[in-house]
């Protein structure tokens, strides 16, 4: 008897916009590894018996997308301390003794994207000011903060859920009205969108752009398109921009070396074949 491949997946509701398999299944074959990578659609009242069912069918761990970025860090057994200070888990690795261990990466490929897109950025340069206060501002705002940024600026549509992220991280993170958040940019170094405005399928991102530096380094978390019209309109003014695939290619990474036992390159091939994909 021969071992089976690994299987791993992802899971979310919905799950047909996940571009996640076809970043997997090109590591796969380009490593010539044997293993499957499965995208599963599952409902909020079947997530902790699918999580518990997963490893006995031989899964070795899931990613984990919208909306069960927060709920699965409740039933995961054990965390790490990134995953606990976020407050939400995209990555889950089933153990051998049975336990869930819950992890998130999200942070790990935000920086990741920004140092090789624009190897000279530093977050301690000056303020970051950031848009939106989700899940995936957590996760950029406590990067950000670990990097050693002075200052981390937040406007959120609903101001309440940004006042939580100053409460969580402290006396660095500064709260701004969403009707000002192109005065926040003022000064800034580095700025970042992390809502899902500009997305495909979703509201255009209404912000003046009149404070923004030149200096500064614009990052959109937005990969649909790949180019959004805020890149576009920072590039103008001589920002330097980049774009939001580079952090879903990264935060990838160390869930496929831990499940498939490869550590693969993130580079211009990788790009180009999930953008062909799509």
């Amino acid at each position: 008897m021969t071992e089976s491949p690994p299987l791993a997946g992802v899971i979310g509701n919905p799950i047909s916009h996940s571009k996640s398999p076809l970043l997997f299944d090109y590591w796969l074959r380009r490593l010539d590894l044997s293993g499957h990578y499965v995208p599963m659609h599952v409902e909020r009242s079947d997530l902790k018996t699918v999580l518990e069912a997963l490893p006995k069918a031989g899964f070795r761990g899931v990613n984990v997308t919208v909306p069960f970025k927060e709920e699965v860090l409740g039933i995961a057994d054990l965390a790490t301390d990134r995953a606990a200070i976020i407050g939400a888990a995209n990555t889950l690795i089933f153990r051998a003794d049975g336990r869930i261990h819950a992890d998130n990466t999200d942070g790990y490929g935000f920086i990741e994207n920004i140092r090789n897109a624009e190897p000279e950025w530093t977050a301690v340069d000056g303020p970051s000011a950031v848009l939106g206060a989700g899940g995936a501002a957590r996760a950029v705002v406590s990067t950000l903060l670990e990097a050693g940024a002075p200052e981390v600026r937040i406007a959120n549509r609903t101001r309440a859920r940004a006042e939580r992220l100053k409460s969580d991280f402290g006396i660095r993170v500064t709260v701004w009205d969403w009707t000002q958040a192109g005065v926040m940019m003022e000064g800034a170094k580095t700025v970042i969108n992390t809502t899902s405005l500009g997305m495909v399928g979703k509201g255009p991102l209404k912000l003046s752009l009149d404070e923004l530096p030149e200096s500064a380094v614009v990052n959109d978390i937005v990969y649909a398109p790949v180019e959004t019209e805020l890149l576009k309109r920072a590039r103008s003014r001589g920002c330097r921009v980049v774009d939001g695939l580079g952090m879903l290619l990264y935060q990838a990474l160390p869930g496929f070396e831990r499940w498939f036992g490869h550590r693969p390159d993130v580079d211009d091939d990788l790009r180009n074949a999930v953008l062909a994909g799509w």
